[in-house]
């Protein structure tokens, strides 16, 4: 007949296999995710259009060091990068979408995700021989080291004050920033200039040039010498005569020339 305690010494490692098997697995991250209705801490409205909500996050996360990847009218993408220690390396990854408001026409939704990836400094330490046959069964160690940065982890920023602090910096560039808001047509008034302060005015009435072309030009100087290799008319013989008279008369009553100026004055008749 066995001892009571001889079966419950053997009972108890049973019991401890059995508990440990029986130990719960951990709930995965995503079950928390409530996808409630309520305001969502990744999400702010403000009172512009979703393009100046955009340009205003641009322009917050480039005054804090982030660098932006080919923005797009409704999306900015950002990088920081941050050393912790020496062997450790964080990257944050900012990512903005703009969409219209729901109320309102100029109102709009900020929806912002932060990823924070973090990558680590691996040393490997590699060793090699070479074998010289000259000289026996010689070996030389050769050794390597080579580091990189390993991926360990990548986490979304919880919501808190950091998405807090950007929500306000984006409000402050909305407030600075200029805007333009375009002007209702009704507002519009238009009046029409006086006819009299334009036209009747004699220092703004333009002079009108005339701009011939060649063949203009030449047909005009083609007239001009027909006209004028057609003979006088009648009526204007006495006037014609009484000039040649007076010409007589002045060329009579002027003093002999000089010698010098004689070859002058026979050019001058010379036809």
């Amino acid at each position: 007949m066995q001892n009571p305690l001889s079966r419950l010494s053997l009972a108890l490692p049973l019991l401890a296999l059995a508990a440990c098997g029986g130990k719960a697995a951990p709930t995965p991250s995503y079950q928390a995710e409530m996808f409630s209705t309520g305001a969502s801490p990744f999400a702010h409205n403000y009172d512009a259009t979703s393009q100046e909500t955009c340009e205003a996050s641009r322009r917050a996360l480039l005054s804090q060091g982030y660098v932006t990847t080919m923005p797009q009218p409704d999306t900015i993408d950002a990088t920081k990068n941050f050393q912790p220690t020496a062997d450790t390396h964080v990257v944050v990854s900012f990512h903005v979408v703009c969409t219209a408001g729901e109320n309102a026409t100029n109102t709009s939704i900020a929806y912002v995700n932060a990823v924070q990836d973090g990558y680590t400094l691996k040393k490997s330490d590699t060793s090699a021989s070479v074998g010289l046959s000259v000289l026996g069964s010689l070996s030389l160690p050769i050794r390597s080291n080579s580091d990189s940065m390993v991926k360990i982890s990548s986490e979304t920023v919880p919501a808190g004050k950091f998405y807090d602090r950007f929500f306000s910096l984006v409000g402050h560039y909305l407030k600075t920033v200029p805007r333009s808001s375009p002007i209702p047509g009704e507002n519009v008034s238009t009046q029409a200039l006086a006819p009299s302060l334009i036209l009747n005015s004699p220092d703004l009435t333009p002079t009108p040039i005339v701009v011939q072309t060649p063949a203009a030009s030449s047909a005009a100087r083609a007239e001009l010498k027909a006209s004028a290799d057609k003979p006088a008319p009648a009526a204007s013989a006495a006037p014609a005569a009484s000039a040649t008279a007076m010409t007589a008369a002045t060329v009579a009553a002027t003093p002999a020339a000089s010698p010098a100026s004689a070859p002058v004055a026979a050019s001058a008749t010379t036809p």
